[in-house]
């Protein structure tokens, strides 16, 4: 009986921080927003201890701060931050991109990355820029997963998350991202080819590139942060 309870109150634990880290990433919560404890439990619909559980989890990973008795404060991103995480993630996806090309992927993987350029098309084709979004964001993560490099994996993972809110925020100020998706298949034929340089180049370019063009869109609406 003890060993179920433990079980449940983990999976608890870990809906709320599921949920909560969510509505954080989709900006639902905004930059800066404070909220109780008990406020949070009730946007959670979850009882205060796997609340607190998941506060204290998100907490650990910087994207809240945790406030004695007054709760949780939604920490912001700024310009600086925004541009540091890019540079991050502009030289390990890279990196990710050549791994791809030297060690040679499968006929499933390649498979699967052009798959998910095949949803970039056919969401920009409908203009649905939040799905497209989502499959963009997949093949990033393919391409590192696929990379076969733990540490790598790890470290790109925690990074997407912090751009996460940054690109949604985004998503409909930028201009119509069908370069981003030529450039992808760029890299896929590269990989492809076994070409590790040319993969890494044309991958550095497309992320130096994004990121310039994101950080330059919040500033142009006068944000310093978000």
């Amino acid at each position: 009986m003890a060993l179920k309870a433990v079980k449940t109150k983990v999976s608890l634990a870990d809906k709320a921080y599921r949920e909560l880290k969510r509505k954080i990433l989709d900006n639902e919560l905004h930059s800066s927003q404070q909220m109780t404890e008990a406020e949070v439990s009730v946007l959670l619909n979850m009882s205060r201890t796997p609340t607190r559980e998941a506060m204290l989890q998100l907490a650990s990973e910087g994207l809240i701060e945790l406030k004695p008795r007054h709760g949780m404060r939604v920490k912001p991103i700024s310009i600086d931050d925004m541009q540091e995480i890019y540079e991050i993630l502009t030289g390990l996806e890279s990196t990710a991109a050549a791994l791809c090309a030297t060690k040679g992927l499968t006929k499933e993987q390649l498979s699967l990355m052009h798959d998910a350029v095949d949803t970039m098309n056919k969401t920009l084709d409908q203009d649905n820029l939040t799905e497209w979004a989502q499959a963009d964001e997949q093949f990033h993560r393919y391409l590192v997963e696929f990379a076969d490099n733990n540490r790598l994996q790890s470290l790109v993972s925690n990074f997407i998350e912090q751009s996460h809110r940054f690109r949604m925020l985004t998503l409909k100020m930028r201009p119509k991202p069908t370069n981003s998706n030529k450039d992808h298949l760029d890299v896929i034929s590269a990989i492809e080819n076994r070409n590790s340089e040319k993969a890494r180049l044309i991958h550095h370019q497309h992320r130096e590139k994004s990121g310039r063009m994101l950080i330059a869109l919040i500033k142009g609406v006068g944000l310093n942060h978000i």
